[in-house]
């Protein structure tokens, strides 16, 4: 099966880490070595292990640069059911 011809990747996240696991695991799963995906950011391949290990932490405008990179989607939705707000 070619990769186009795979279904769109899905992920629910809802903790920090399952965010940065899901950060490293497409890296990863487009053979991008920290390095090549950190001269992309234009960070130090350093920098992004702290990033991917949860040491350092990202803005929203560097998530959504690195989500480009990566060629994923950032999608809110509202729970189902809906819980009690945290705030």
């Amino acid at each position: 099966m070619a990769n186009s011809d795979k279904p769109p990747m899905r992920q629910r996240v809802t903790t920090r880490g399952q965010l940065l696991q899901t950060i490293s695991a497409r890296r990863r799963a487009l053979k991008l070595s920290q390095k090549q995906l950190a001269d992309k950011l234009g960070i130090h391949q350093s920098h992004l292990s702290d990033i991917e290990t949860g040491r350092r932490t990202l803005n929203v405008d560097r998530l959504l640069e690195l989500f480009n990179l990566l060629g994923l989607d950032l999608a809110v939705q509202n729970r189902t059911p809906a819980t009690k707000s945290e705030w």
